[in-house]
């Protein structure tokens, strides 16, 4: 992402995002305020990010398909940013109505440039002049998160969980000293607190480690803007917007010293694609996986199984809602190649130990496996990386996982 820098370093400013649930209705959107006005009045220039209010986003999508059963990609991007606009003005009227100088700002008005993927667009630069003048100016600013612009002045959504990306490279393009992240939570726990109880609050979190949280399950924060943190280097604090709890802070410095398995997390959008009895011959891999990239399905754990007689099995995991797309693009091909079937296995899920301190460490692994092997859970296919291991397992285990995994690891102390 290119970011254009003016001389403003000298200006304290704290970027602050607010989810949909924050502003969810008036009296949220008052909340929000307050807060708001607090970090003001405490030294610091304030620029806010927020989201379409409450499920106003699925809302605009209902509305869409009750006129068109494949409405185009352009228009349903501009449709769906009017939802933060709703939210970026309410507030500013909430804010000016409580005696504070404000000002609402679209992504384009705020200088957020991106590519022209429409439902799925990335940041290529942010020109912040615009929201630099209006800090001078004596305005808290609020900027419609989730959106941006072409080069051709198209409207464009950066796709769900988009605002996070949107308020992290603003503080990137700013010099913040903080990027702010409220919501209904009040931080990053060691587990889903819904899933397992005695989950805990993390007081701090490395961006590496919820880099893979977030793309491994955890929904309390985009990976895209975890990325985007690091990259930048930007703190990041998530808290609930609802009370004032310390919450948990992303980024980079030194992590105290603790268990080397931070947290585990689950997802259950998980779907396996086999194809069984594959000639184990060059090029059948790219065969398979090619057209699956140009139909833009994401593949995530690939397993080849050892050739018998030169004849092996090949899976790999997509998300559920890929699943049929994905059997009708790789049937015909696996017939084509000499396969002797392809089938789809949707009631799967991942659950996955995560921490930095993993790394060159033995034992985690063995401890998890018989931590599931005691519980009666079968494991379908493995993936790891330097700081996470990841298990495929059935669907109906998986709470039964986290929580088996969270006490084994002592999570819970």
């Amino acid at each position: 992402m290119g970011i254009v820098r003016e001389s403003f370093r000298k200006m304290s400013i704290v970027v602050q995002k607010y989810g949909g649930t924050s502003v969810g209705d008036a009296n949220r959107i008052r909340n929000v305020a307050r807060r708001v006005i607090t970090a003001k009045q405490s030294g610091s220039d304030v620029v806010v990010v927020v989201s379409a209010m409450g499920d106003t986003t699925d809302d605009l999508i209902k509305l869409a398909r009750q006129i068109s059963d494949k409405p185009s990609a352009r228009e349903m991007d501009v449709l769906l940013s009017t939802g933060e606009m709703v939210s970026s003005t309410l507030l500013a009227m909430a804010l000016e109505n409580m005696g504070h100088k404000a000002i609402s700002l679209s992504g384009a008005q705020a200088g957020i440039r991106t590519d022209a993927t429409f439902g799925h667009a990335l940041i290529l630069s942010i020109d912040p002049g615009r929201v630099v003048q209006e800090i001078k100016n004596g305005n808290i600013v609020i900027v419609a998160g989730f959106q941006g612009v072409t080069k051709d002045d198209d409207t464009t959504t950066l796709g769900r969980g988009g605002s996070d990306t949107t308020a992290v490279a603003l503080a990137a393009s700013l010099g913040a000293s903080v990027c702010e992240r409220y919501t209904d939570v009040e931080g990053i726990f060691t587990a889903d607190p819904r899933v397992v109880p005695r989950a805990s609050k993390l007081k701090e979190i490395s961006y590496d480690e919820m880099l893979e949280l977030a793309t491994y399950g955890s929904k309390v924060m985009h990976p895209r803007a975890v990325e985007m943190g690091q990259i930048y280097n930007v703190p990041i604090l998530v808290a609930s917007s609802f009370n004032d709890y310390p919450g948990t802070l992303i980024h980079g410095g030194l992590m105290e010293i603790r268990n080397k398995v931070t947290a585990i997390t689950q997802d259950m959008d998980v779907a396996k694609i086999t194809v069984v009895g594959v000639p184990d011959t060059p090029g059948i891999a790219a065969s398979i996986f090619e057209p699956l990239a140009k139909a833009g399905i994401s593949v995530d754990t690939i397993v080849q199984n050892a050739s018998i007689q030169n004849i092996t099995d090949l899976s790999f995991t997509v998300t559920k809602g890929d699943a049929d797309k994905a059997l009708r693009i790789v049937g015909p091909i696996a017939e084509n190649v000499g396969a002797r079937e392809c089938v789809a296995d949707t009631k799967l899920a991942k659950v996955s130990i995560i921490g930095s301190g993993m790394q060159n460490t033995p034992g985690y692994a063995s401890t998890m496996f018989s931590t599931l092997f005691a519980s009666g859970i079968n494991i379908q296919l493995i993936t790891t990386s330097e700081i996470r291991i990841t298990v495929i397992i059935a669907d109906d285990k998986a709470n039964e996982a986290s929580v088996a995994l969270h006490k084994a690891f002592e999570l819970e102390k």
